[in-house]
C-alpha cells in the first residue's frame, strides 16, 4: 500500500518515545513498498579532498560513489561540534546523537544548538539500531570492518556500551546479537589469552558460526552463518595487503551479499572502510588513497547488486571528516593556479606501500632506511632530520612519520591530526519504490531514512529490547540486581528467578537456557533487558 510518510509524524513518534526532539528529514519520503535489502557503507573519517585525490590517482575516471552523490550530512554530536566516531556512528545507527566514546546509548546531556535537554531517565539509555530492527523483522544481518570488528563504528550498530574502549563487553554483545555474517579482524580481542575477562569468545563463535581466518576459508562458505577474523588486530591497508592472508573490503562485501541475500525476507549490511580514518589521522596521503579506492570498490559491489536486484537501498557517508587534507599546501599559496596536476601526483604515484607496509622492510638496526624509502616510496632525497625521525618512530606508527614526508613533496596540506567538523558528502541509491535521500541532512536522518525504507519502527524495538528492569519489576513487587562477581543480571518476582549473563541474550530459568531477542545491558546504574526476559517471570 502506497503511503506518504511525513517527517513531522516521525518526529512526533520519536518525541513520544524519549521526549528528545530530533532534526526532521529535509523532505517527505514516499515508500510505495518497503525495500527488501539495505546496505550502509561508511568510509570512516573520509575527507572530501581525499576523494578528489583518489579520483585523480585513477586518471580522473569517475568513482563508483560519484554517480550516487546526493547531498551533504552534518556530523556534530550531542555536546560537541566535532564528533568522535562512537557518537557519530551511533547517530547513523540509531537516529540519536550521543557523547564521545558512547556506542548505542544516549548521551549524558544534549548541549549543542537545536538539542533539547536530555531527560534524566534517558541518560545513557540503550537505543535500538537499524541492524537490530532488521533482525527482528526476520531479515539477515551483517557487519564488515577493516579494523577490529569491535571498533567504534561496527560497535555502534551492534552493541550498547558507554565506553568504546570496553572491547570485552562490546565483542561479547556482538557474538550474542544473532548477526549472520561478521567479517573483519581482531582475533586477539576474542581470545581468552588477550581478554581482561579471560573468556574464550572464539569457542563461543565456533559453537554458533562457521569460523574462518583466511580468504580461502571464506570463499568455501556458501550458506549459513559465518564469522571471519582475518588478523590479530586491524587488517592491513589495501595497498599493503597480502591477498593470501586477508580479503579486500570488496571481497568481504561480495561474500556477505552472497550469503545474506539467500534470505527471502531480505537483509541489512553495514560495511566500514575503517583505515581511511587512520591514514587521515597520520596525515598519510598514500594510506588515504589506498583505502578510499578500496572502499569505492566495495561501493561498486553493492551498487552492482542493487541495480540487478531491484529492491535494495544503498546509502553511504563518512561518520566525520578528518585531518583537513587539501590538494595544495602553504607552498602553493601564491602560485596554486600555475601548478600542474603532475606536480601533485608524481610523488604519490611512486609509492607502492603505505608507511605501515614500509616499516616491514626495515632491518633491525634500521640501517637500510634510505634504500627502503627509495625503493617503495620513490623518495631519494631524505634529509638527515627525516632519517632520524624514521629511526626514532615506533614501527606501528610509521605512517605518522613518513606520510607527511610524501605529502610535503606532493604539495598536499593538512591542518590537524584529528577529526574536523565540516559537513560530509551523502551518497544514496534508492530503488524506484523509495524517494532518494537528498539535500543537507543530519547524521541522525540516516537511521530514520533506513527505518522508513525498511518499514521498521525503532521506537518499538527499543521499548521491546531495553526495558528498565528494576522499574518494571518494582511495580510487581519484584527486583532486578547486577551481580558484579558473576557478571550476571538477576531478575526476581515472587518465587520465580531469571539469570542473564550481562552482554548476552541467554536467560537461565532453573535448568533451562532460553534465547532472548536481544542482549542484556548494564549501564552502571541501570539494568536493561528485553520484554521477553521479564515475561519469563509471569
Amino acid at each position: 500500500m502506497k503511503r506518504k510518510l511525513i517527517t513531522s509524524l516521525i518526529l512526533a513518534l520519536i518525541l513520544v518515545f524519549t521526549a528528545i526532539p530530533v532534526a526532521a528529514l529535509s523532505d517527505s519520503i514516499t515508500v510505495e513498498d518497503p525495500v527488501k535489502n539495505v546496505i550502509v557503507l561508511i568510509p570512516d573519517g573520509m575527507p572530501i579532498d581525499a576523494v578528489t585525490l583518489a579520483r585523480w590517482m585513477q586518471d580522473g575516471e569517475p568513482l563508483a560513489m560519484d554517480e550516487i552523490a546526493s547531498g551533504m550530512m552534518r556530523t556534530y554530536s550531542a555536546d560537541a561540534p566535532v564528533a568522535d566516531s562512537a557518537p557519530a556512528a551511533t547517530a547513523m545507527a540509531t537516529g540519536f546523537k550521543s557523547h564521545t566514546g558512547f556506542v548505542g546509548v544516549l548521551a549524558d546531556e544534549n548541549t549543542m544548538p537545536g538539542q533539547e535537554p536530555l531527560a534524566e531517565k534517558d541518560v545513557r539509555r540503550p537505543v535500538a539500531t537499524v541492524l537490530e530492527a532488521a533482525r527482528l523483522m526476520g531479515k539477515s544481518t551483517g557487519l564488515i570492518s577493516t579494523s577490529e570488528i569491535m571498533h567504534a563504528t561496527p560497535a555502534a550498530f551492534s552493541a550498547h556500551v558507554p565506553d568504546r574502549k570496553n572491547y570485552d563487553w562490546i565483542s561479547e554483545q556482538q557474538v550474542h546479537q544473532g548477526i549472520d555474517v561478521i567479517l573483519g579482524s581482531g582475533r586477539n580481542f576474542f581470545s581468552a589469552d588477550h581478554r581482561e575477562d579471560s573468556k574464550d569468545m572464539i569457542a563461543v563463535i565456533e559453537e554458533n558460526y562457521k569460523y574462518v581466518t583466511t580468504p580461502a576459508d571464506m570463499a568455501k562458505v556458501t550458506e549459513g552463518k559465518v564469522f571471519g577474523l582475518f588478523g590479530d588486530t586491524a587488517l592491513a591497508y589495501d595497498m599493503d595487503r597480502d591477498p593470501e592472508l586477508e580479503p579486500s573490503i570488496s571481497e568481504m562485501t561480495e561474500k556477505a551479499i552472497e550469503l545474506l541475500s539467500q534470505n527471502e525476507k531480505g537483509f541489512f549490511l553495514m560495511v566500514e572502510g575503517s583505515k581511511v580514518d587512520w591514514a587521515a589521522h597520520a596525515n598519510d596521503p598514500i594510506g588515504l588513497i589506498s583505502d578510499v579506492l578500496a572502499f569505492d570498490a566495495a561501493v561498486k559491489v553493492a551498487l552492482d547488486f542493487a541495480k540487478e536486484e531491484g529492491n535494495t537501498l544503498v546509502i553511504a557517508a563518512t561518520d566525520h571528516a578528518n585531518s583537513g587534507i587539501t590538494i595544495g599546501s602553504k607552498d602553493t599559496s601564491y602560485d596554486y593556479d600555475k601548478r600542474t596536476l603532475n606536480e601533485f601526483l608524481d610523488a604519490l604515484k611512486k609509492a607502492t606501500l603505505t608507511g605501515e607496509g614500509l616499516a616491514l622492510h626495515f632491518d633491525e638496526e634500521r640501517s637500510n632506511i634510505e634504500e627502503v624509502v627509495a625503493d617503495y616510496f620513490g623518495i631519494e632525497d631524505l634529509t638527515e632530520e627525516e632519517i632520524e625521525l624514521i629511526k626514532e618512530t615506533d614501527l606501528t606508527a610509521m605512517n605518522y612519520a613518513v606520510g607527511p614526508m610524501i605529502a610535503g613533496r606532493a604539495l598536499i596540506g593538512f591542518t590537524t591530526n584529528g577529526h574536523t567538523g565540516g559537513d560530509v558528502t551523502l551518497y544514496c541509491y534508492a530503488p524506484e519504490n523509495l524517494t532518494r535521500l537528498t539535500g543537507v541532512i543530519d547524521n541522525t536522518d540516516m537511521a530514520k531514512y533506513v527505518e522508513l525504507a525498511m518499514g521498521a519502527n525503532l521506537a518499538e524495538v527499543t521499548d521491546r529490547l531495553f526495558v528498565r528492569a528494576a522499574e518494571a519489576l518494582e511495580e510487581k513487587g519484584g527486583s532486578a540486581e547486577f551481580d558484579e562477581a558473576e557478571g550476571a543480571i538477576v531478575l526476581k518476582n515472587g518465587d520465580k528467578e531469571v539469570t542473564i549473563k550481562v552482554n548476552t541474550n541467554l536467560a537461565v530459568v532453573g535448568d533451562e537456557t532460553i534465547e532472548l531477542p536481544g542482549v542484556a545491558v548494564y549501564s552502571g546504574d541501570q539494568i536493561y533487558v528485553s520484554q521477553e526476559a521479564l515475561d519469563l517471570l509471569d
